[in-house]
């Protein structure tokens, strides 16, 4: 299906399994490909839920941005059509579904999946950034998991493609927020580097770092970089999050050093499934 050229499709070449989600704004299904028997996840959007939203801009964005990344640890949409109530996208079905209900049940992850996590994650966030992607969004939500536990980055709907590089405007969830979005300041692709290390501390303790009773404790705590890690935290760890959460942007570790960080390297190899 990957290597057809652009066609047209329509809801008749498809068959309709089971459900697989359910949005805002539609829901997810698993589907197969008549012709080919390729299998895909169709996620279908009702058009009057995204006007009465106003965000179809926002998805024409998704669709734009995440029709022309080509990357293992990216979901791939394959293509898209429309009839008169719904948008259909043709999406890589992710087996293993989301990575946050394999969160939730077992509460935290050791470090070395963790390590295997994250290392998959600053990937495909080095090549965003390379095409001028920011995703802004990095959430346990917005991951999925391939047939082999692969981890996939879903949902560009709050990426951004920006050539220009700074852009201010408040998206995202409250948790990942980084200072500088909570302050209203021009942010770039350093808010990525933000959410990688929330994530990461998130995926060992099993909550995010500068979780509060309500928004302004939160908000208050995320500002300060009011960051504690549990006892059983190790210091490589500690230092891996600590260089990421730094609240000025520029000081965050790079992709190219997370990715090189002794704790990430050593961690990430005594992973098995």
């Amino acid at each position: 299906m990957s290597g057809e050229p652009k066609r047209e499709w329509t809801l008749n070449d498809f068959e309709i399994g089971k459900p697989l989600g359910r949005g805002k704004f539609g829901n997810v299904y698993l589907a197969r490909e008549k012709r080919t028997k390729f299998v895909v996840a169709l996620k279908v959007l009702f058009k009057s839920q995204l006007q009465k939203n106003n965000v179809e801009h926002q998805l024409r964005r998704e669709i734009e941005i995440q029709s022309h990344l080509r990357h293992p640890n990216i979901l791939r949409l394959y293509g898209y059509f429309y009839d008169e109530s719904r948008v259909y996208l043709i999406l890589e079905y992710a087996a293993q579904g989301e990575l946050y209900k394999k969160l939730q049940e077992y509460g935290r992850f050791s470090e070395p999946t963790t390590a295997n996590y994250i290392k998959q994650l600053a990937t495909a966030l080095e090549y965003c950034h390379r095409k001028h992607v920011i995703h802004r969004d990095i959430k346990p939500e917005n991951l999925l998991l391939g047939l082999k536990g692969t981890l996939k980055i879903a949902d560009f709907g709050w990426a951004v493609h920006t050539p220009s590089s700074r852009r201010r405007t408040l998206c995202g969830t409250l948790d990942y927020l980084p200072p500088e979005m909570i302050e209203g300041k021009a942010h770039d692709a350093n808010v990525d580097l933000w959410s990688l290390g929330v994530l990461c501390y998130e995926f060992m303790v099993g909550n995010p770092p500068f979780e509060a009773e309500g928004h302004r404790d939160t908000y208050r705590r995320i500002v300060k970089v009011d960051l504690h890690f549990p006892d059983y935290i190790s210091e490589g760890a500690r230092d891996f999050v600590s260089k990421l959460l730094q609240h000025d942007p520029e000081k965050r570790m790079r992709l190219d050093m997370a990715l090189q960080h002794p704790w990430l390297v050593s961690q990430s190899q005594s992973f098995s499934d």
